[in-house]
């Protein structure tokens, strides 16, 4: 049997500024993001396409998105297999190029995880995990380009 899983979110523009989009450069790219019982996520277009660098743009949430996922497979995966985490961060990075006639595509993202693990002896399987941890991730498994880990592992 397949369980399957609903996720709903609505995207309401905030940004037609007068005129709307009488022209590409007349309109704010402001948006919101609403989830039911959530705070709302301002969100914006990338600044190389008229966005507010103060707000989320997509390609930004898709990054983390996967930084996200990677991070809760592989938490739950040492909880699994005995190893203690007690700090993670990570300083992903995503790659899209643009095509002149087919807008832009993601080309690869790149996770950093930096973990801290209770002893020495678990270091050496805190760092393999992060291999399972990329095959099982749902959001990983979703794109069609390669995320690739680079992980570091600190004792402490």
């Amino acid at each position: 049997m397949v369980r399957t899983h609903g996720y709903a979110v609505t995207v309401r523009w905030t940004g037609a500024e007068g005129s709307g989009t009488s022209d590409y450069r007349s309109y704010s790219r402001a948006h919101d993001v609403v989830a039911e019982g959530k705070p709302v996520l301002a969100g914006s277009a990338d600044p190389a396409f008229r966005g507010d660098p103060a707000r989320w743009n997509p390609e930004e949430l898709l990054v983390a998105a996967l930084a996200q996922c990677h991070m809760l497979s592989y938490l739950a995966l040492c909880a699994r297999h005995g190893v203690v985490v007690t700090g993670y961060s990570d300083a992903a990075e995503g790659t899209m190029a643009e095509s002149a006639t087919h807008g832009g595509h993601f080309t690869e993202v790149v996770l950093h995880p930096r973990v801290r693990v209770a002893e020495e002896a678990m270091r050496h399987k805190a760092a393999a995990l992060h291999h399972e941890a990329s095959e099982t991730c749902f959001i990983a498994n979703s794109v069609d380009f390669p995320v690739h880990h680079v992980p570091v592992v600190e004792v402490g």
